[in-house]
Formats: C-alpha cells, sequence, structure tokens
C-alpha cells in the first residue's frame, strides 16, 4: 500500500487565513441609511424628477348593464381625473369593459394600481366622485367577496341586511368608527380608506356573515377609541377592558312527526259523480224528474231564508231601545256647583 502524502504547510495556512463564516457577510453598511430615517414615509413624485416608462401597463375590468348609463354620464369627469396623472382609460361598451393604461405622460408608478383599483369600484355601482378619491396617496380600497361565504339565498340575505341595519344605521356606525366608505352591493363591499380602517370593516362583514352580529364588533371598537385617548392606558393591554362575547346555542323545539300506521291496504278510492248519483237514486231520475227536484231544493231554501228573516225582524221589534247614559261632564259641574251643594246640605 502506498503510504498517504505528509500535509504541507501551505494547507493551514490557506485555512487561517479564510474569513469567518457570517450569515449576512455580503450585507454592507448603506450610507443613504440611518436611525433617523423614516422607513414607512410617503415619497411624493414630481414630473420634473421621473422619467418616462419603458413598458406600458394596463388593466382592464368588465361592469355590468345596469351601470352603462351613469357610466356614459361620468366617463368625462373620470378621464378628467386620470389625466392629471398621465393615465389613459378607454370605456368599452360593445365588449362592456373599463380599459386604463400608462403613457409618456406618467410619472407615478404606482398610479396604475390606483387606476386599477378606480375601474373596479366603479363598476361595484361606487360614485365617481368618491371611486375618484382613490387616487389620493392616503386612500386605498378593499372588495369583499361575500357571496360564496353562505350557501342559502334566505340566510345570505338576511345576514346582509344585518349590516345595513334598520335605515343604514349600522353601516353608518361601521363608516364613523373606521373612518372608512363602506357600500354594501349584490355579492360585494366595496370600502374606501386607511389600511387599518379596512382591516376592521374586513373583520366585521367577514364576523356577520359567519353569523356575528356587527354590533359587537362596534362595540369593541367604541371600547379601543375611548381607551385610546387616555395617555396613561395607551401602552396598555386592553383584554381586561373589552367584552367577551361566548357563542350561546339555542335548544330549539324539535317539531313533533306524528307517525303514520302502515297497513298494506291502499286508499280507498273517492266517489265519482256517477257513484253519488247512484247512490242517492238520482241517475235514474229523467230529465223533468230533476228539473222538479232542483226547483224544490231551491224554494226550500228560500224558505228557511226568509223564516230567518222573519225571526230576526220579530226580535228586534221586541227588544227596548237602549236609553242614552248621562254625561259624566254635566254631573261634575252638577255636583260641584254651590245652588246644588245647598240643596243637599240639610236644615
Amino acid at each position: 500500500m502506498a503510504e498517504a502524502p505528509p500535509p504541507s504547510d501551505t494547507q493551514p495556512q490557506e485555512a487561517s487565513t479564510r474569513p469567518p463564516k457570517q450569515k449576512q457577510k455580503h450585507r454592507k453598511d448603506k450610507p443613504w441609511d440611518h436611525e433617523g430615517i423614516d422607513h414607512w414615509k410617503q415619497v411624493t413624485l414630481d414630473k420634473e424628477t421621473s422619467q418616462p416608462f419603458l413598458e406600458e401597463s394596463s388593466f382592464a375590468t368588465l361592469f355590468p348593464e345596469y351601470r352603462e348609463k351613469y357610466l356614459r354620464e361620468v366617463w368625462s369627469t373620470v378621464t378628467k381625473g386620470l389625466k392629471e396623472h398621465g393615465i389613459d382609460c378607454e370605456l368599452n361598451l360593445i365588449e362592456g369593459s373599463m380599459t386604463v393604461r400608462t403613457t409618456r405622460d406618467t410619472y407615478d408608478p404606482f398610479m396604475i394600481i390606483k387606476a386599477r383599483d378606480l375601474i373596479k369600484l366603479l363598476a361595484r355601482s361606487v360614485p365617481a366622485t368618491q371611486a375618484l378619491k382613490i387616487l389620493q396617496d392616503d386612500v386605498f380600497c378593499d372588495i369583499i367577496k361575500i357571496g360564496g361565504i353562505v350557501r342559502n339565498r334566505e340566510r345570505f340575505v338576511a345576514r346582509r341586511q344585518r349590516l345595513l341595519g334598520p335605515d343604514g344605521s349600522t353601516l353608518k356606525a361601521i363608516e364613523l368608527l373606521t373612518n372608512c366608505y363602506v357600500l354594501v352591493q349584490g355579492n360585494t363591499v366595496s370600502a374606501m380608506g386607511s389600511h387599518k380602517g379596512l382591516k376592521h370593516v374586513r373583520k366585521i362583514v367577514e364576523d356577520c356573515m359567519n353569523n356575528t352580529h356587527p354590533i359587537y364588533n362596534i362595540k369593541t371598537l367604541m371600547i379601543k377609541k375611548e381607551l385610546a385617548k387616555d395617555e396613561a392606558l395607551s401602552k396598555e393591554v386592553w383584554d381586561r377592558f373589552l367584552p367577551s362575547f361566548k357563542k350561546k346555542n339555542v335548544k330549539r323545539k324539535k317539531a313533533t312527526i306524528v307517525k303514520k300506521e302502515k297497513t298494506p291496504f291502499p286508499p280507498a278510492q273517492p266517489m265519482s259523480k256517477i257513484d253519488e248519483q247512484l247512490e242517492s237514486g238520482e241517475f235514474f231520475l229523467s230529465q223533468k224528474q230533476k228539473e222538479a227536484r232542483a226547483k224544490a231544493d231551491k224554494l226550500k231554501k228560500q224558505q228557511e231564508v226568509s223564516k230567518q228573516r222573519k225571526h230576526q225582524k220579530i226580535q228586534r221589534m221586541h227588544t227596548a231601545p237602549k236609553e242614552p247614559e248621562p254625561k259624566r261632564a254635566r254631573l261634575e259641574t252638577a255636583a260641584s256647583s254651590p245652588h246644588a251643594a245647598a240643596t243637599t246640605t240639610p236644615n
């Protein structure tokens, strides 16, 4: 067997010169990144500083037929609002679609996403004046699909009505507490506002469709709003102040099912008209006899009715008419007058 060569002097020197393995060894300090910088600050872009895009981006969405008339009326307003941000829009009435795309004048890359949300809101029956607010930097939207949560149609309509409340009072309370615009339309709920408000709106809507009344979430939001005003409690955990609602399974009375006795014999067939005539003997009568019998039955009924009317007339004659009762006001005035009191006093 050949012996292994002795270790050379260069190998341990190379191992010692290697840098230690680090998880983020390629990460270096960035000169523009320091402790005082705000990473969540929204940067506003200007036309002067931005450059034109290399590629064109576009989005399209369909709209229902009943929105066609309204969209034709407000499309000039929508076009004017998008043109300020360098976005081109198109309304196709043949295909029933709306399209937005970037142009050479577009300076904000996120504005095409805002334009996509705009045409989505217009398709979901949001008014154009309200939908155009989505182009602002601090306004966002969320379209919540509620059609597939509940299968039963009647139950779905009842739970959707809970979001609105009597005369829209529940929906108004949700808008005031979350500072969001909320619109319930068909199988969707459209909401516009801040990220925090949209999160609360989505929770309320999904819980409502899962059979939790919105008033419970509204009550929790009202308590949180009051606790946020207190500086001493602003940094504490609020679990001890928030209400805990437990679901109760209400036992319903089961309908008593009466079991029918099972018999091997089928039910008796109903008698036909001919069978009834055979049983009464009318089948064997001639045409004249049948007419005479019908006249006799008619005369008998008329005599019974006239006899009842005569009896009612005699009863009315022998009953005495009701006397009119004295008015209460007259009795009180007569009792309170000094002349009446003098006549009643003894000598």
